[in-house]
């Protein structure tokens, strides 16, 4: 039987990425490798229970939702999330996985819309960045940033031009980190630098705060 460790199954609107506001089921399996300084979903590093594939398909359906976002934690951390994944598709959902770009995504159902974290320097885990996965990238998937700093900024922006990462998804996102960044500072600096990214505030922070299971 396969069986994933699940931290939370829940039903909110999507707070950020292409589909923000969007009202969205998220699947929230527990354990990550990484240790972020700006984590949100430490919550999230253990505990868990076991659900069955089955199970878990079940739940998500009591919603009758569109979209189907698996997160984390870090969800590729547990094998059986490909299969997980793969199953929400064949249910007819449109299903994103928020990964951190520090485990392999190739050979991912292509269904998925994968949301790639890359870490900056200020994360405290940019040396985790796994820079093999920039070529499994498809067109409509994502890449985001979450910025720290100026430094942070320069950065991202630098790869972004060395990864030639406009080029290869249609949405570059950069976000400010929670209480590090002056999202007024950020928004200008795209502006100023005619960046061709997609600047976005987390939504979920806004309305309720990092509450677990909104």
């Amino acid at each position: 039987m396969t069986q994933l460790r699940i931290t939370e199954i829940f039903n909110s609107l999507q707070g950020e990425a292409r589909t923000i506001g969007r009202p969205t089921v998220f699947v929230r399996l527990t354990g990550c490798p990484l240790r972020c300084q700006y984590c949100d979903t430490a919550y999230a590093f253990s505990g868990g229970e076991m659900w069955s594939l089955d199970a878990i398909l079940a739940e998500v359906a009591t919603y009758t939702p569109r979209y189907v976002t698996v997160t984390g934690g870090e969800p590729l951390a547990q094998p059986n999330c490909r299969p997980l994944l793969t199953s929400l598709c064949d249910a007819g959902y449109e299903v994103s996985l928020e990964t951190s770009g520090a485990l392999d995504i190739e050979g991912l159902d292509p269904r998925v819309s994968v949301v790639l974290d890359l870490k900056t320097p200020d994360s405290g885990e940019c040396h985790r960045n796994l820079l093999e996965n920039i070529p499994h990238l498809k067109a409509r998937d994502q890449v985001k940033f979450v910025i720290c700093s100026r430094q942070d900024y320069q950065w991202a922006r630098m790869k972004v031009d060395e990864l030639a990462l406009t080029d290869k998804v249609d949405d570059v996102l950069f976000s400010p980190s929670h209480g590090q960044v002056n999202p007024v500072e950020l928004a200008g600096w795209i502006v100023e630098d005619r960046l061709p990214v997609r600047f976005q505030l987390q939504l979920h922070k806004v309305l309720w705060a990092d509450e677990p299971g909104r």
